[in-house]
């Protein structure tokens, strides 16, 4: 993702001539509903260890979670388990790549505190009123997902992104209909290089305003607009088909998340969840920030964070 380095920008408001796109909500409202900051525990909860369990993901469930993360491989049979990384080797009792391994052996690992490890059919039938978020996380695991999700109906449940937007876009293509998605790295670089576009119009428009004692003066004005009208465009076509952006605060030390970012997901109906957040200074800041989600491994601070704000 390569970002540029740029301080925090200020807000700004959707130009007037701008056509709106139709908000990515209205297709998906089943998953992202529109009221109230999500919480997606990260791997279920399991702050003593046990990441990507049954028990881990019906914890966040009794915390209150209505969205849970988790991560995605197959197989070599195609069974599709909940497992973030590729071989059994760091949080297992086994060794060996998920994907040269048959469900049979796989099914005998034993996670931190004893866990199996879950198909991700077995979750999806376990918590019949949770939404999933799923990061597929190998090329193999793109059909046998697709097929899981078709076999058991669960569209309106679940969340299918990748950091490789063709790995994800290949999975979309393959349903028969449509399921909530976040953008691969390619294309949130995009959206954010987008996004510093209104920046720069912001800039603009500022400085003519100054230099004209306050009046916004040609051809200063003219500028400013149509860069705001060229950002705004550009914004939609670059989110279309997206609903949310799933991202760090920072990357590689680069500020990804500030204003201009999320004016631009906002301006495309897209929402905004950020990685990995645990402590409560940090999600309080975001969530002032106007982020839209928070992806974390302590869902008890989080819910609690979320509960006192709309409490007031």
């Amino acid at each position: 993702m390569p970002f540029t380095p740029v301080g925090d920008t200020p807000a700004m408001e959707p130009h007037p001539d701008t056509p709106q796109a139709s908000p990515a909500q209205d297709r998906i409202a089943p998953y992202l509903p529109g009221s109230g900051p999500l919480v997606l525990a990260h791997r279920g909860f399991a702050p003593d260890g046990g990441e990507n369990t049954l028990a881990a993901f019906e914890a966040a469930v009794e915390l209150g979670c209505t969205h849970v993360e988790t991560d995605v491989h197959a197989t070599a049979d195609g069974v599709v388990i909940a497992f973030h990384d590729d071989s059994l080797d760091r949080v297992t009792d086994r060794t060996g790549r998920v994907s040269e391994l048959p469900w049979a052996e796989v099914q005998r690992a034993r996670i931190t505190g004893g866990h199996p490890v879950p198909t991700l059919e077995e979750l999806l039938l376990a918590l019949p009123g949770t939404r999933f978020n799923i990061d597929l996380k190998a090329d193999g695991a793109v059909e046998p997902t697709v097929e899981v999700v078709e076999r058991l109906g669960v569209h309106d449940r679940v969340l299918l992104t990748s950091f490789d937007d063709g790995r994800r876009l290949r999975a979309l293509g393959m349903l028969s209909r449509p399921v909530a998605t976040s953008a691969g790295q390619a294309r949130t670089a995009l959206l954010w290089g987008a996004s510093r576009l209104l920046v720069v119009a912001a800039g603009i428009g500022v400085g003519t305003a100054e230099a004209a004692g306050g009046r916004m003066a040609a051809p200063g004005c003219h500028i400013a607009t149509a860069t705001e009208e060229w950002a705004h465009r550009l914004i939609h076509r670059i989110a279309r088909g997206i609903d949310a952006y799933q991202v760090p605060e920072q990357f590689k030390g680069l500020r990804v998340v500030d204003h201009a970012f999320l004016d631009a997901a906002h301006l495309a109906g897209a929402q905004v969840h950020v990685w990995t957040v645990n402590d409560e200074p940090t999600m309080e800041r975001l969530l002032d920030l106007g982020v839209d989600g928070l992806v974390t491994d302590r869902a008890d601070l989080a819910l609690g964070v979320v509960e006192r704000r709309a409490a007031g």
